[in-house]
């Protein structure tokens, strides 16, 4: 089998870049390990940012999400009882962001992708990336107890930190920068409406809580737990008591209770794999990168990577140049940064540490008081939060150089 790019991984990233890639005329074949079902009910991020917004509309994916999803203005601060609502077009020019799972997205992506995009082979287990350091790499797959091989001219590795494309860098040509947070996420899914209209983010001495959705009769809430704790050691009163903790205010906001369908612990982890080209591989998403998902970047930071590699490719189809090809890794990796950035900000900003001071306490509340009475701050946090830009600059300045 053989195709222009071999993309490994059906998630958001590899599924995007084959519509875009199908969009520019340029072949490609998608390979993933799980089958189809697995891929539609994986639970993931569910916030898109402004310009992840955009490319799914330009690229055909978004009727679905503009009927279904759920447009946000803002988000809402609480700290020391108190609220603080920020408010992203007023601070953006405009901008905001879209409530809309990421199995929703793969939905939309897979059903474009089976109509009239080129092959999408789920079951399809990548083995090995070979040559990527040639002009004619390939990837070992097996599907259905059967080995293959399929023949590229690029290979984008769109298959998560678990993966193996990312294995195929040259361990002596590899940096690797990481940080783990010593707390986690105990995630719930709720059969009631959510409490409030926008995202909430409550920094709490007891931890964190977010209080966000997945529809408007579906709740998406989380708190800060231990670093290793069991989600099913907490029953479900547990949960909505220390969700009520943590979200008290002194105006008598009430949160609404319901059935919990599903329980998660996620970890907390800052990552980055540099380079994230090697060769004729090119690395996308959690394969190269990842975020504590306060931030709400880890989504949108893989849209930004196929972005870049599609515009890159369509660039040297149309002039033969590869220019924006050699600059991926430098262009991904600035945006990167930031989105790294902003999660760390935005993780040391509202969750306490287990070992933290009380001058560590009052410096968390320093800082939101900062947000809340600053609208230098303030703009800070929405444009970051609403999405750094997906850039198109190094294109122009290729074609006049």
């Amino acid at each position: 089998m053989r195709t222009t790019v071999g993309i490994i991984g059906a998630g958001p990233a590899g599924l995007l870049l084959a519509r875009l890639l199908h969009n520019a005329g340029i072949d490609s074949v998608v390979l993933e390990s799980h089958d189809r079902e697995y891929v539609e009910h994986r639970q993931r991020a569910g916030i898109l940012e402004q310009g992840t917004v955009d490319v799914l509309r330009a690229a055909g994916a978004g009727e679905r999400m503009d009927r279904e999803g759920l447009r946000h203005d803002g988000i809402e601060l609480r700290f020391d009882r108190r609220r603080h609502r920020v408010d992203f077009p007023a601070l953006t020019g405009g901008r905001s962001v879209m409530v809309y799972a990421q199995t929703e997205v793969c939905k939309d992506l897979i059903a474009l992708q089976l109509a009239d995009g080129g092959p999408l082979l789920f079951e399809a287990e990548a083995l090995a990336v070979e040559g990527a350091d040639s002009d004619r790499p390939r990837v070992r797959f097996r599907q259905h107890g059967r080995e293959d091989v399929l023949d590229c001219d690029y290979v984008v590795g769109c298959d998560g930190f678990w993966g193996i494309a990312r294995n195929a860098v040259p361990a002596g040509l590899t940096r690797v920068f990481e940080r783990s947070y010593p707390y986690a996420w105990l995630g719930i899914l709720a059969d009631v409406a959510p409490s409030h209209d926008e995202l909430v983010y409550a920094r709490h001495d007891r931890g964190f809580a977010l209080l966000s959705m997945r529809s408007p009769s579906v709740s998406r809430l989380y708190l800060q737990v231990a670093e290793g704790a069991d989600a099913e050691s907490w029953s479900d009163d547990a949960i909505w008591d220390e969700l009520e903790r943590r979200f008290e205010t002194a105006d008598g906001w009430t949160l609404d209770r319901g059935p919990i369908t599903q329980k998660s612990v996620t970890p907390m982890r800052s990552y980055v794999h540099e380079p994230m080209r090697h060769g004729r591989l090119f690395l996308a998403g959690d394969a190269a990168h990842i975020v504590p998902p306060t931030g709400a970047k880890g989504l949108n930071l893989a849209v930004g990577d196929v972005v870049t590699f599609a515009r890159a490719l369509t660039y040297k189809k149309r002039t033969g140049g590869e220019e924006l090809l050699d600059g991926y890794s430098a262009t991904c990796l600035r945006r990167v940064w930031q989105a790294e950035r902003f999660s760390y900000d935005m993780t040391s900003l509202l969750h306490p540490a287990p070992a933290a001071t009380p001058f560590e306490g009052r410096l968390q509340l320093a800082r939101l008081e900062r947000i809340a009475s600053s609208r230098a701050a303030e703009t800070d946090l929405a444009e970051a939060y609403t999405g750094f830009p997906l850039e198109e600059p190094a294109e122009q300045g290729a074609e006049q150089g």
